[in-house]
């Protein structure tokens, strides 16, 4: 935990069950079973559960805020064993580190134990973290625990696990009395990690005992000014803690009215939990991206930047993504509106000189570390589907209008980058750049800018291409800045005349209506008749024989055609609600949404056809199929959110659209909540054909739009 600031003192659990893993971020595959926030307001109170090979953590917090340094916090974490049998040793390790700015003071008892750590802060203040012994469960008495203390320099905040793994030593002894004495692995004092110059200060307190145990740690910060009324802590946390968790309950009923709908326990349990995963992943981030610019041939760094956002996933994704971040807003906009709109600031704070806004946020040392390099640099021509504009559509009414005009011009902005940039052949068509480079190692080119990355497009990129998607989501663009210029008294004209040309259903059926194909669909140059085959490279001298590669081969010239992928895409004129409630093109796209053959599952509809040539194929001998076929949360959402507009909109195909929401609302959330239940996590995606969550996990971004989904909150 930390303060919203560049270069914050961060504090910090590792743990370790001695015999284990020593444990700190959140990592895929790492054998954690369960963890997951299950309350967190947001701002001031959260609980988090975590499930390690048997051991189980409960860690809570309450912030006091006030005064002109935050206020106080107070974390308990409770250790016990699930199960029977001997408890193993465990070490819980508190830490409170700088980065670059702060001063931190240990105050040592007995010379061994850190009671805790004075420091100084830009933020905080001359503050106090206390660190009380530990007491039995239940309020019972001292707790016996042996103590290491570590202090060292730290290079970044990104090898502080590197550096405490580092300082172990299997010299440390446990010996309670009247029991055996065991040997653990303690923390000493080794100077920090060689080669790497400090930056700043690392002060640890390690705590080893027997489970189960009580520990709390108090955080008094410059602000009470000799106002504070007793520690939060023990019968006084406990305290605040009842009160705050009545109260999130209270709010949560208030806001999404689960209870009054008849949805019983536990379902909104997995609904408090999805929300507050999402609200206990938004971070604070800063750093400079590495930028790739059309106009130089070597990368440069970016502008130095601050972004406060959510997050897709703690462990696979833990940085800001600008299309997932429009989606996590909506459910952010119901629950904390301000909250929202600060974070939407801070995203339209990151655009450039021309208007252009990276779509992967990666800023800093820490936030690098946690992405491979060949997705480290940003290109200066890809764009990103512009979501943020679905919670500024919802935001809109109600935000205060000096906060719109402060927004509006950042908004122009980006929005004429991307009417300039991803322009398409003819007018009123649009094109997605930054297609892959490569195409010859793809069964399918990806697409990474559209943030459907495998979902096929034309075989081969070219500049003749009309990507539906991004017309669609240009189409949501104009009709969101009308709205706002003018809500502002700005001139809206233009907007209106645009949303209105790309809401034109003649103009998209000429432009996007495949007819042999029954659907809505991209233009491209495609080949259909396409497959990956093992190729040997041709020796060269000298050399040793050279490994095969899997590369595409292409059995029939491609050509100028709609491209055979029925799917998401082919779906966006519905999702985005573009299509007029008597189209007579909604009977197909309904027809394609309830095929069992095409789009329909009893988990969702999945993103590619059944039907379609390259359904559940592999892109590469590397790459999986991602956006060929499994359930998406986000798309299913949209498409609840339109069955239940075109279900009340006057039109011959009410009834048709009512029935497929009902059937389809019932079917996302229940196998959503099921998989919850059987594996602890929101996943990623889920496989098509048992419902299986896939991908990353905990994936508390986009898929906990569930939630709105519960409420029927479109």
């Amino acid at each position: 935990m930390k303060t919203r600031s560049p270069r914050a003192v961060v504090t910090g659990l590792m743990w370790l069950q001695h015999g284990g893993n020593l444990r700190h971020t959140s990592e895929q595959n790492d054998g954690v079973s369960r963890y997951g926030w299950l309350m967190h307001d947001g701002e001031n109170f959260g609980v988090q559960e975590i499930r390690d090979e048997g051991l189980l953590l409960r860690t809570e917090f309450v912030k006091q805020p006030g005064g002109d340094h935050g206020g106080d916090w107070s974390w308990r974490v409770t250790a016990k064993m699930e199960g029977k049998g001997p408890a193993p040793l465990l070490s819980l390790f508190f830490y409170v580190a700088t980065d670059g700015q702060g001063t931190l003071r240990p105050v040592l008892e007995n010379g061994t134990r850190l009671a805790a750590v004075a420091g100084t802060a830009e933020e905080l203040g001359d503050f106090t973290l206390t660190f009380l012994p530990p007491t039995g469960e239940g309020g019972e008495g001292p707790k016996y625990a042996s103590y290491n203390f570590l202090a060292a320099g730290v290079p970044g905040l990104h090898r502080l696990t590197d550096l405490v793994r580092h300082s172990l030593r299997e010299s440390s002894v446990f010996s309670p009395t009247g029991r055996p004495r065991r040997r653990f692995f303690g923390v000493s004092s080794t100077g920090g990690l060689p080669g790497e110059p400090p930056r700043g200060q690392l002060l640890l307190h390690q705590v080893t005992l027997e489970p189960p145990a009580v520990l709390e740690v108090t955080l008094e910060s410059g602000s009470a000014a000799g106002a504070r009324h007793g520690r939060l802590a023990g019968p006084a946390l406990s305290a605040a803690l009842t009160r705050h968790t009545a109260a999130f309950e209270r709010r949560f009923e208030d806001t999404f009215g689960l209870g009054t709908r008849g949805v019983s326990l536990p379902a909104p349990r997995f609904a408090q939990a999805a929300l507050s995963e999402m609200l206990g992943g938004i971070g604070f981030f800063h750093g400079r991206s590495l930028l790739r610019s059309e106009r130089r041939e070597e990368p440069l760094p970016g502008m130095e930047s601050v972004l406060f956002t959510a997050v897709p996933s703690r462990s696979c994704f833990p940085r800001g993504f600008l299309w997932d971040e429009g989606f996590h807003l909506l459910l952010l906009a119901r629950w904390d509106p301000a909250l929202a709109r600060d974070i939407l600031a801070h995203w339209l704070d990151l655009l450039n000189a021309d208007g252009w806004i990276p779509r992967e946020q990666i800023l800093g040392e820490e936030a690098r570390s946690r992405v491979p390099p060949e997705f480290v640099l940003q290109h200066s021509e890809t764009a990103n589907p512009p979501t943020l504009l679905l919670a500024l559509e919802r935001l809109l009414p109600d935000a205060p209008l000096p906060y719109l005009r402060r927004l509006f011009p950042r908004l122009r902005s980006w929005f004429e980058w991307l009417n300039r940039t991803q322009a398409g052949p003819e007018p009123f068509t649009f094109r997605w750049r930054g297609r892959d480079p490569d195409p010859e190692r793809f069964l399918n080119p990806k697409t990474l800018s559209s943030g459907l990355d495998d979902y096929p497009h034309a075989s081969h990129p070219s500049a003749q291409e009309r990507h539906l998607d991004l017309r669609c989501w240009m189409a949501l663009g104009a009709r969101v800045l009308a709205a706002l210029a003018e809500r502002l008294g700005e001139p809206h004209a233009p907007y209106r005349d645009m949303a209105a040309a790309l809401s034109d259903n003649a103009l998209l059926d000429r432009l996007h209506w495949a007819s042999e194909l029954g659907t809505f669909a991209d233009l491209g140059n495609h080949s259909s008749a396409v497959a990956l085959r093992w190729h040997r490279p041709a020796p060269v001298p000298g050399q040793p024989p050279a490994a095969p590669q899997l590369r595409r081969e292409v059995r029939e010239a491609p050509r100028l055609q709609f491209v055979a992928a029925l799917g998401y895409v082919s779906l966006f004129p519905l999702l985005l609600q573009l299509l007029q409630a008597d189209s007579p093109r909604l009977p197909a796209l309904l027809g394609s949404m309830s095929s069992e053959q095409q789009l329909w599952t009893p988990f969702g509809l999945r993103s590619l056809a059944r039907d379609s040539p390259l359904y559940l194929r592999r892109n590469t001998e590397h790459d999986p199929p991602y956006w060929r076929g499994s359930v998406w949360v986000n798309i299913n959402f949209l498409a609840l959110r339109a069955l239940h507009g075109y279900a009340r909109a006057a039109g011959p195909h009410r009834e048709r659209a009512a029935k497929l929401y009902r059937e389809l609302r019932q079917n996302l959330v229940a196998n959503v909540f099921r998989q919850y239940e059987a594996t602890g996590f929101l996943w990623e995606h889920y496989r098509d054909s048992d419902g299986t969550g896939q991908g990353c996990h905990p994936f508390a971004g986009w898929s906990a739009l569930v939630v709105l989904a519960m409420a029927e909150d479109y």
